[in-house]
């Protein structure tokens, strides 16, 4: 429980991390340099501790699936987005990631059907996300509800990204997936840099450091290897309160560092958002579990 309380706390805090650091660097640029120093520390933990995990290194396709979905994609379209919104309202609208996945895990994965009961989860959620752009993002001008509109799309990508490495990455290496992975994102993210960043300005101040050094090293290294270690030794189900409690974290934060609007109307989104995923996670745990049962 301490160590989920320790991804809470750390992902829920990365949110507001990268719009501090977005002051000092553009984004694609940013993403990049974070997934190198990831990247190079991962390498070392896969040097060292592959053959003791053990499994099948994975291969081209589930590399490229990790890195250009759950890395490049999400992350590039999250920094992007942190430069037109607030942190907060970015990471309540990525929290729809859990229902996106259990829509995916319906069609595309064995033994995750979905039922109607779960129906009302959807509708609530959907009915947050709804509130969301009705209220604080139309009040921010108009370029933020086509902003607001991409950062659905990062959940999206993610979710395609986990569900081919549900169907195609069971026995593989999971050092050796995010090692492949986060340098696939590098490129990629640095090939956007290169492209849409080569008259932006840099400014190498401490800010800058410590922001790459903290999203590197704690938001990524860190808390992925925890992850992938607690899905090893915990019910998946119990890793489900990390959707709950991130996004609060981010908003409590994003109000508090960086004085983004706290409304009613956010937290009512939010509310919608965060019953939506309950309903839908506890409905597909149920459903499974009576599938078990029969079986």
């Amino acid at each position: 429980m301490l160590l989920i309380a320790l991804l809470c706390l750390v992902w829920g805090s990365t949110w507001v991390v990268i719009q501090g650091g977005l002051q000092s660097l553009p984004p694609f640029s940013s993403a990049a340099l974070r997934f190198a120093i990831a990247a190079l520390c991962m390498s070392g933990l896969a040097a060292a501790l592959g053959e003791r995990e053990g499994g099948t290194q994975p291969g081209l396709g589930l590399s490229l699936a990790q890195g250009c979905c759950n890395f490049a994609g999400s992350y590039g379209i999250v920094y992007w987005s942190e430069t037109r919104l607030p942190s907060g309202l970015v990471s309540v609208l990525w929290g729809i990631y859990p229902m996106v996945q259990a829509s995916l895990g319906h069609f595309l994965l064995p033994g995750e059907r979905l039922d109607l009961r779960q129906a009302a989860g959807f509708v609530l959620g959907f009915l947050g996300v709804a509130s969301l752009f009705a209220t604080d993002l139309a009040g921010l001008g108009p370029g933020a509800i086509p902003a607001g509109a991409l950062v659905l799309v990062a959940p999206t990508v993610t979710a395609l990204g986990t569900t081919a490495v549900k169907r195609h990455g069971q026995g593989a290496n999971s050092l050796a997936l995010n090692r492949n992975g986060m340098w696939i994102g590098t490129l990629v993210l640095g090939a956007l840099a290169l492209g849409f960043e080569r008259e932006a300005s840099f400014t190498w101040d401490r800010g800058a450091l410590l922001s790459l050094a903290y999203l590197a090293l704690c938001g990524t290294v860190l808390t992925f290897g925890i992850y992938f270690w607690l899905l090893r030794h915990v019910p998946a189900s119990r890793l489900a309160v990390i959707a709950y409690i991130t996004p609060a974290i981010a908003l409590a934060l994003g109000a508090l560092f960086n004085d983004e609007p706290l409304t009613p109307f956010t937290l009512l989104g939010f509310g919608g958002i965060v019953g939506g995923v309950f309903l839908v996670h506890h409905g597909a745990r149920r459903a499974r579990a009576a599938a078990a049962l029969k079986g």
